[in-house]
């Protein structure tokens, strides 16, 4: 039993059981212990790989959409530029070498990252230290100046913690992480019906709401309507609201139990689209999409900006060239192609016109 799990049956064993919500926040938190603020998880040597880090044409086509947004928005200045869950800082890294071609955007944006991770924190300081740009550091979205705001949000809206509901004979009630006999985690159910879901649905249904995300959202939201700007949104999971349980954790590329290692996997859940977008439209905002990630890049222009790049590319590049655009475009294999799976949708200030990417 690792020191987290340790932990998380010690608090258990004196408090009780405690909701999914908190065990994922612990799990991927913890100041010691958790997932993000121990180790670099990202490429092919951690336990997974985000679209940034398999090419750069990525990275590029999002910093087209910015510096785009920017212009659409009016061209406010100063306005901020800012990037929830950075990873490594490759996303930025490349959308702020492509915005060189549009220097008025440069001059009028500040970059801020949201991170709270001192280990991703440190690695995004060395990707970034050449970028041109001066780059401030912040722990919450809440935290950064105010002012007119472009937010890239690429695979944050999955690692924010959700809750579970199941249904039972007598009403919905919540999942919650205990101990069994031997002393190991164990799912098990709240003795409460919570009355406030009327949900109809089989017993055995599950209900999978993230608070946490939705709140956030509707700050952004309210923060755009009332400052303007834009927040992009690329994340994998479905785009109407739906019973299941998407919860997963991975390691090494494999997916193991949540609850065997606390704080040594990846937890996350698909993104309910559609219930950040009832939250986005109640604060006020424009909501464009979602649409999936391959039309999104298509109508960026990932195939020229892929052609060109093969064009002045070696055989083994040139390979390597279509390997990512088949990844991050393709829809045939939801466990390799990206095309279909991740969605991409926009939150804008409610006079914003269309944005590039989201035209059906």
């Amino acid at each position: 039993m690792n020191p987290l799990k340790q932990e998380i049956a010690a608090t258990i064993a004196h408090d009780g059981p405690m909701t999914l919500e908190h065990y994922m926040a612990l799990c991927l938190g913890h100041p010691r212990y958790g997932y993000y603020m121990t180790r670099d998880p990202f490429g092919a040597a951690g336990d997974f790989v985000t679209a940034p880090e398999i090419s750069q044409m990525f990275g590029e086509l999002i910093g087209v959409w910015a510096s785009e947004a920017w212009r659409m928005a009016g061209s406010p200045s100063p306005a901020q530029l800012i990037e929830l869950g950075p990873g490594r800082g490759t996303l930025m890294s490349d959308v702020l070498r492509v915005s060189r071609i549009s220097p008025a955007f440069l001059d009028a944006i500040s970059v801020h990252l949201v991170e709270t991770s001192p280990t991703l924190r440190a690695i995004q300081q060395q990707t970034l230290a050449n970028s041109g740009k001066p780059v401030s550091w912040n722990a919450d979205v809440n935290d950064t100046p105010p002012g007119p705001a472009f937010i890239l949000a690429n695979e944050f809206f999955d690692a924010l913690p959700v809750r579970h509901y199941v249904k039972t004979i007598p009403g919905w009630r919540e999942r919650l992480v205990g101990l069994a006999p031997s002393g190991e985690l164990a799912f098990g159910l709240s003795e409460h019906v919570e009355t406030s879901l009327n949900v109809p649905a089989r017993e055995g249904s599950i209900i999978e709401v993230s608070a946490i995300a939705q709140r956030i959202m509707s700050e952004i939201a309210a923060r755009l309507v009332r400052e303007g700007g834009a927040l992009l949104l690329i994340d994998y999971g479905y785009t109407e609201t739906s019973l299941g349980d998407s919860l997963q954790a991975i390691a090494k590329h494999a997916y193991v139990d949540p609850l065997a290692a606390p704080g040594e996997a990846d937890l996350t859940a698909h993104v309910d689209f559609a219930a950040l977008a009832r939250a986005a439209r109640a604060a006020g905002a424009k909501v464009m999409g979602p649409v999936t990630q391959a039309h999104f890049l298509v109508q960026l222009g990932i195939e020229r900006r892929a052609q060109a790049l093969v064009n002045r590319a070696t055989e083994e590049q040139a390979q390597a060239i279509a390997d990512a655009f088949d990844r991050l475009t393709g829809t045939q294999d939801p466990r390799r192609h990206m095309g279909a799976l991740f969605k991409v949708m926009a939150v804008t200030h409610p006079d914003m016109p269309d944005m590039p990417g989201f035209i059906v």
